[in-house]
């Protein structure tokens, strides 16, 4: 009877065992890879300023993200009683890596559309009302943060390829918010 009773045991025990819950690592969910951000920016007086510049990337690591954003601005301008205004529109492609806590490298190409008859300083698209400038950009920036995943992240950029046509100048500060 005892022998019976320690089998019995035994064999409630092992089922017991077995019906555990296994703890697993939590899968790697996709989507919480993803974030978005971008730039806006306001400025009124005798010259406006409108930037409204979405992004969404990928984080393929923690150390690394690429993605893409949209470009839009609207600006107007008001000199010794010549007023005008213009959009600028375009896209970019961008990567980011970061080499020490927050401190990251970034690049990026970015292709803008510019009114001709504001922007054509070299005199190259005369026929045309708009031209596309394509812009190379590298540096570097240190990410704020201001939560878990989201932050503000302050760039100085370089245009690999500044032309007369360019609408920057060396060097380029940015500022962004991500989420």
């Amino acid at each position: 009877m005892l022998k019976r009773l320690i089998i019995l045991f035994l064999l409630f025990s092992s089922i017991l065992s077995f019906s555990q819950e296994v703890e697993t690592k939590p899968k790697n969910d996709v989507l919480k890879r993803f974030f978005f951000g971008g730039n806006f920016g306001l400025q009124f007086g005798y010259k406006t300023f409108i930037d409204v510049s979405p992004l969404v990337g990928y984080k393929f690591t923690d150390k690394f993200s690429s993605g893409v954003g949209f470009i839009y601005n609207y600006y107007s301008n008001n000199v010794d009683g010549y007023k005008f205004n213009t959009n600028i529109y375009g896209g970019k492609i961008f990567g980011s890596y970061f080499i020490y806590d927050n401190l990251f490298l970034h690049s990026e190409i970015e292709a803008l559309s510019l009114e001709t008859v504001f922007f054509d300083y070299a005199k190259q698209y005369q026929n045309q009302d708009r031209f596309l400038v394509t812009s190379i950009l590298v540096g570097g920036g240190y990410k704020f943060m201001l939560g878990k995943n989201s932050g503000v992240n302050a760039m100085i950029l370089f245009n690999l390829n500044e032309s007369a046509n360019s609408p920057y100048t060396n060097p380029i500060f940015r500022l962004g918010f991500v989420f």
